[in-house]
């Protein structure tokens, strides 16, 4: 567990109290609303169509559709997926680098890695061409020391080429610059007098950290994304201010924290998995209430299926994602990771005759077969309508002319002939496969973590997940499930109630036998006033500051980091040894002590913590029914090996306390809860679901 410093909010001018808060999440089909008015203690909700063109637009179609007086708003935080999108579809603005001589292809060397860990082929892309990155003299050792100074005219030269060029952004990144900062500084105020806008990247200032690799492709990408981050914000506030707002915008960073909208673009990088993160944040806030704070999230939308780790009400947060294959984005980020599994994952029978699952989807257009939009290809989604699990009447199906009948006979000629089974037994193959690729995403954030899944709670959340989450919980060991009041926004309740956040890296890359322990406590003392200063800068409400220290450290000789608490009080090197050991020891249950241990990196988060919000508004109490027999709305058969007769309720109308047995099936406006035979589901006082599975209920 991190150590945490909690402190009074005494010291800070309070910020007026933000009563009217939207929390808005653009995902790539549509853009979800919660919004909370403290004052009267309604809640409303909105799901709208993405505007792909201009996702401001779609920002105020969803305001619009849940009727709020925008004019009237006190707060709009947003998670975007402008830049995410970006990196993964290589959408980039073009964008210059000036190096160390002789490093121009450092980005292109990487590591001594393939894209492909058995065989010999691959394709990489850099992020910067080779035509665009350009040498300059100039060089530091690895302590800081001036080896050749900067050459300014070269340096003035470089970037007259890139301007020539029509480049849009600017990269300064030097060798070593992590540990003496002095020439990219410099290079920077040179640039500022030369370039034809504010789109100029540091590399040390958006990451001092050790890795010259890591550290140029973190910039890389920022520098890449910045334009489009800046434009976008830019339209999104002038469009809101138009319609009478009056504040600030937040934007949510993949941290789990937020930043102005005034700010954000300048670290752009740090907003890429905005939408994953916001999902994260709403589940430990939700567990933390609901007295669950070991969570594994389980997140299963259209297209994939993110997870994370969360403990003690504290997601995972890594300096060391990898976007994709070559692209490292080494600022922190909570560790999400993504298999290709979501509702609209394509079923099909590979050429050695096994049944795959994904990663192929058939997306929004056309989507799976029951939507009724031109879909021809088995899906997760369709396996569910045939195993009865997904009520016909509230899809595509009927309406779009795609009844059961067609459905089942495609995939009776699609999979079920080649594999030997009916239709509906080929639809329960595929439930199975798909909760098995799901299953091994929730060990790899877990075991390969050094945690068991056994000490968690399974948290599901996405329009899918809460359809599968008891198979797969039951498949680990998971003992209860938590389905939030609205699985299908979730991310848009990160949103709201998200913190205000910073992350500081420092490296230090000394053996811990010479580290200077004051010297160490100098920067956490540092980076917890940078951190103070920005949260005290922002307009929003703030309950109380708590800081994480944390240090990075390695075996002498070893590559990968293990983080490890560090207390208030200046510890001794040799307490240090002994928590770096005890974490080693933890993950990976082997003992070195012949080996010395590496301080490498000093890191602090500084968190805002805002006020909390009454989860239990976001389902309408009036709506409850005194008892759940009024809260069915009738039954129908479900697939479990056979055909079961499972009633059917109507969440919103669940008396607050009841105990439904499995099986039997809850609908909601934007998710479906599978409660599985044996299994037992109840309400806490949020409204959330709580379900316990197996042998345990």
């Amino acid at each position: 567990m991190s150590h945490q410093r909690v402190i009074a909010n005494d010291a800070r001018t309070p910020s007026p109290r933000q009563s009217i808060v939207a929390g808005i999440d653009v995902g790539g089909t549509f853009t979800d609303l919660v919004l909370f008015d403290a004052t009267s203690g309604r809640v409303r909700l909105a799901k709208t169509p993405t505007t792909l063109d201009n996702q401001a637009f779609g920002v105020v179609n969803a305001l619009e559709a849940a009727e709020a007086d925008i004019a009237a708003l006190d707060l709009i935080v947003h998670g975007t997926t402008t830049t995410t999108n970006a990196v993964l579809e290589r959408n980039l603005c073009k964008t210059g680098l000036i190096t160390t001589m002789g490093f121009r292809d450092v980005l292109e060397l990487g590591r001594r890695t393939r894209p492909n860990a058995y065989g010999m082929k691959g394709e990489f892309r850099p992020i910067i061409p080779r035509d665009l990155r350009v040498e300059v003299p100039e060089r530091l050792d690895a302590r800081g020391n001036v080896i050749t100074p900067l050459d300014e005219e070269a340096l003035r030269s470089a970037i007259r080429q890139l301007v020539d060029l029509d480049c849009e952004a600017l990269v300064i990144h030097f060798l070593h610059a992590y540990a003496n900062p002095a020439h990219e500084i410099r290079a920077g105020e040179v640039a500022s007098e030369i370039w034809p806008n504010g789109n100029i990247t540091l590399g040390h200032a958006l990451l001092s950290e050790s890795r010259e690799y890591e550290r140029g492709v973190t910039a890389a990408v920022n520098a890449s994304v910045q334009p489009l981050l800046r434009r976008y914000v830019e339209r999104l506030a002038d469009t809101l201010a138009a319609r009478g707002y009056k504040h600030d915008v937040l934007v949510m960073n993949g941290n789990g924290g937020m930043v102005s909208a005034r700010h954000v673009a300048k670290e752009a990088a740090k907003t890429v998995m905005s939408g994953p993160a916001s999902g994260v944040m709403a589940a430990a806030f939700t567990g933390r209430r609901a007295g669950m704070p070991n969570l594994i999230t389980y997140d299963m939308g259209g297209t994939s299926t993110d997870v994370a780790l969360i403990r003690d009400a504290e997601p995972t947060v890594s300096n060391e994602i990898e976007v994709e294959y070559a692209m490292p984005i080494h600022v922190p980020m909570v560790d999400v990771r993504t298999v290709g599994a979501g509702g609209g994952s394509i079923a099909r029978i590979t050429a050695a005759g096994l049944l795959q699952v994904g990663p192929e989807s058939a997306g929004a257009t056309p989507g799976p077969i029951c939507y009724g939009r031109g879909g021809t290809k088995p899906t997760i989604s369709d396996a569910n309508l045939l195993l009865g699990r997904l009520n016909p009447s509230r899809l595509n199906s009927v309406p779009g002319g795609m009844t059961i009948d067609h459905i089942k006979a495609i995939f009776q000629a699609e999979l079920g002939d080649r594999l030997g089974l009916d239709a509906i037994q080929a639809a329960d193959a595929v439930v199975r496969v798909a909760n098995a690729r799901m299953s091994d995403a929730v060990r790899m954030v877990s075991v390969s973590l050094g945690e068991d899944p056994r000490d968690f709670a399974l948290f599901a959340f996405g329009g899918a997940g809460p359809l599968h989450a008891a198979a797969i919980a039951r498949e680990l060991g998971i003992p209860k499930v938590l389905a939030p009041s609205r699985p299908g926004i979730t991310n848009a309740l990160g949103c709201v109630v998200a913190d205000l956040r910073h992350d500081f890296v420092q490296t230090v890359n000394r053996p811990l036998a010479s580290a200077d322990i004051e010297a160490v406590y100098a920067i956490f003392a540092r980076q917890s006033a940078d951190g103070r200063e920005l949260i005290g800068k922002e307009a929003v409400t703030i309950r109380e500051i708590r800081e994480i220290r944390t240090v990075d450290m390695q075996f002498i000789g070893q590559t990968h980091l293990l983080r490890v608490a560090v207390p208030d009080a200046m510890p001794t090197r040799e307490d240090l040894q002994r928590r770096f050991e005890e974490a080693y020891f933890a993950r990976f249950h082997v003992e070195l002590p012949e080996i010395r241990a590496n301080l490498v990196n000093v890191n602090t988060s500084v968190i805002g913590r805002r006020d909390e919000i009454d989860l239990s508004a976001l389902i309408d109490a009036s709506g409850r029914k005194a008892t759940l027999d009024e809260a069915r709305t009738g039954s129908r058969p479900v697939w479990f090996g056979r055909w079961i007769d499972a009633p059917v309720y109507w969440r919103d109308h669940l008396p607050l306390v009841a105990a439904i047995a499995g099986p039997a099936i809850i609908e909601q406006m934007d998710t479906t809860i599978l409660i599985e035979p044996g299994d037992v589901a109840q309400q806490d006082r949020d409204g959330n679901i709580i379900i316990t599975i197996g042998s345990a209920a």
